[in-house]
């Protein structure tokens, strides 16, 4: 999408996130622009200055550089922004705009050892019988592709209060101390549920991971926000990853 509206994303909220941005983009209310990796990464681990500089590289069809954009725009500079790892419904442009959500850069990154999972429990101030948001859970040797947007500081804590429908204490923005981060330039496929076995207690990936192709990001820099009431949905012991079990399908048939 490049251009065009965010509502017109292929997806409502009433089904999403069933459908997430496969290239890196610019968030704006009035239209979603499709962003380019710098085509020379940096090597080494990007701490938060390192990241705000590697994002500073990224630019439009027409040349013009993220900087240069958030000014076009109006918005709040890198140097005031803050990443947070969008692992669901607010990777989905349409939720975005309905939410009327600040212009922010939404970059797409590689998650290692962790998995995007449903939360036990459901939102049904959209639809009935309810959705479920997406958290994080655990899962070694487990990648996959999510989203990393840099938001400013008040926007970062209303997203975070909106999952928990403006009530505080069920969702929190927390750093990981486990997995890891990559920036990701090319395309991703992630394990098929016949990749992973389970031996009654513990999951196991048995596919090697495809190479990375951008820089690892300082984990410790980043926000992620986790439902911390209830967890994930438990699937008789297994994980219902996201990639493997669609919004409706994981309604209709888990």
């Amino acid at each position: 999408m490049d251009g065009r509206s965010p509502r017109l994303w292929p997806y409502s909220p009433a089904s999403s996130p069933v459908a997430l941005p496969e290239t890196d983009l610019l968030h704006t209310s009035e239209a979603t622009w499709v962003l380019k990796p710098p085509a020379s990464p940096p090597e080494g681990m990007l701490d938060l200055e390192g990241l705000r500089h590697h994002a500073a590289g990224y630019s439009d069809e027409e040349g013009r550089f993220l900087p240069d954009l958030l000014s076009l725009h109006g918005a709040a500079p890198l140097a005031q922004r803050w990443p947070l790892l969008l692992l669901g419904e607010l990777g989905n442009p349409y939720r975005l705009a309905a939410l009327r959500c600040e212009v922010a850069p939404i970059l797409r990154v590689r998650l290692s050892d962790l998995c995007r999972t449903w939360t036990d429990s459901q939102d049904a101030r959209h639809i009935q019988p309810g959705l479920h948001h997406v958290t994080l859970a655990r899962s070694p040797g487990w990648w996959e592709v999510a989203h990393l947007g840099l938001f400013t500081r008040p926007e970062m804590k209303r997203l975070t209060m909106w999952l928990g429908e403006d009530r505080p204490g069920i969702w929190k923005a927390v750093r990981p101390a486990e997995g890891q981060l990559h920036m990701e330039a090319g395309p991703l496929d992630h394990p098929s549920r016949e990749d992973i076995q389970w031996d009654g207690e513990e999951e196991q990936v048995e596919r090697v991971a495809p190479p990375t192709t951008g820089p690892e990001v300082d984990f410790s820099t980043v926000m992620v926000p986790v439902h911390v009431r209830r967890g994930c949905y438990d699937h008789r012991g297994r994980l219902a990853r996201c990639v493997h079990y669609p919004q409706r399908g994981f309604h209709e048939n888990v």
